[in-house]
């Protein structure tokens, strides 16, 4: 629900006030959406304000506060939504073309690594039951290798307990025979609780994981985890620039997979031998 930015004359000599909506500000992507797109506002000559709401009679509320301050308008991160009643000029990251096309691209490069890797039965999971471009993106590509999506797991929320709760009960219902070999997970913290589950269930269980965000914790050994990185910095900034009505510089948004050990599913010879994560597997 993307509103173009209106420039007022009559308000020009002031550096134009700008409200941020983040209601998930626990996941990491979120942090660094935010982080990067506060970041790129103050270079334009913007103040920024946080509006951190659950629901959206509480952002309403907000919004009617911050009146006085003469917001121009709203960035809503992606994950947050706002009713039609809202008359201000509206950037709604989640809609941008290059943030869909990335995440398809993501579920794509995924699922090639995954192949490669000689899995043969495929998970994906979710926080919402919807047909995400990440999703979309992974099931695509597998079914261009002959292959299907075998399992969608939902958690009932985009945290790591959800997760972790989601994919236990899968593998305590599952036949070891009828499991997934690997799962791509719409978010890092998606992936740390699924990563754990797994852990935790034992019984020789072995299932490759791969990540969306690329994360700082997911550098750690602890879960040395395989994840997408987007290319934040140019969606925003090529976001920013259409929204107010900049000059757009074309170039190519990059994303890129982080390889690390998480998807292989268990120890593998070579470096993974001498990484931290290997006696977790």
């Amino acid at each position: 629900m993307t509103r173009p930015f209106k420039h007022d004359s009559a308000l020009s000599a002031l550096p134009p006030v700008i409200g941020i909506v983040a209601s998930q500000l626990l996941n990491p992507y979120q942090q660094k959406m935010l982080d990067e797109v506060t970041r790129q506002l103050n270079v334009r000559g913007a103040i920024t304000v946080l509006l951190s709401a659950d629901s959206e009679e509480a952002l309403t509320a907000l919004i009617r506060q911050a009146k006085p301050l003469a917001t121009r308008g709203l960035i809503l991160l992606p994950g947050n939504r706002i009713t039609d009643t809202c008359n201000l000029p509206v950037l709604e990251i989640d809609a941008e073309p290059e943030l869909q096309a990335d995440a398809r691209r993501a579920g794509e490069v995924t699922s090639e690594l995954l192949l490669a890797e000689g899995h043969q039965r495929f998970g994906f999971m979710q926080s919402q039951p919807v047909e995400s471009a990440q999703k979309q993106g992974y099931s695509t590509a597998l079914q261009a290798a002959g292959r299907v999506l075998n399992a969608v797991l939902t958690s009932e929320a985009d945290d790591r307990d959800g997760a972790y709760q989601a994919m236990m009960d899968y593998l305590k219902k599952t036949r070891a025979a009828d499991r997934i070999q690997a799962l791509f997970c719409e978010s890092d913290l998606l992936a740390f609780g699924a990563i754990q589950a797994i852990r935790d269930f034992g019984q020789g269980a072995h299932i490759a994981v791969a990540g969306f965000g690329d994360s700082e914790e997911a550098r750690s050994s602890t879960w040395h985890l395989t994840s997408w990185s987007p290319d934040i910095r140019q969606i925003m900034g090529n976001a920013l620039d259409r929204w107010l009505g900049q000059h757009v510089v074309s170039s190519q948004v990059q994303g890129q997979l982080a390889r690390r050990h998480s998807h292989f599913g268990k120890i593998a010879p070579g470096e993974m031998s001498a990484c931290g994560c290997a006696f977790r597997h």
